[in-house]
């Protein structure tokens, strides 16, 4: 069961702005919101860099002030809606799952003061 955090959202959003880009590829590009559905929860969207075309979606959960669950939420590849399961997506979901989790630790100095 999710335990509230002592860090609102709009700070939460703003801290993996500023910290994701030290984590992830060079090239690669994201966004980064608030859930509407859970306070505890941030939106991420990958733009993976190159001619791969692939973008993806994950919800990033606090479960409490130093864990977070990802869930891969939606794959695109050129704008239209791209199977999940292919080698080639679960290793860039893997991929950024990995940044994802590195992100969530180095902000434990404002989650977990």
């Amino acid at each position: 069961m999710e335990q509230p955090l002592n860090t609102d959202q709009t700070t939460l959003v703003a801290a993996w702005q500023e910290r994701l880009p030290d984590v992830i590829d060079g090239n690669d590009s994201f966004t980064v919101q608030a859930d509407a559905a859970s306070p505890n929860s941030l939106l991420l969207h990958f733009n993976a860099a190159g001619r791969q075309e692939y973008s993806l979606d994950f919800r990033c959960t606090y479960v409490d002030n130093r864990e977070v669950q990802v869930q891969l939420v939606d794959v695109e590849k050129a704008g239209r809606h791209e199977d999940e399961h292919t080698a080639a997506v679960q290793q860039l979901a893997s991929h950024y799952t990995r940044q994802i989790h590195e992100c969530a630790q180095s902000l434990q100095d404002l989650t977990n003061p």
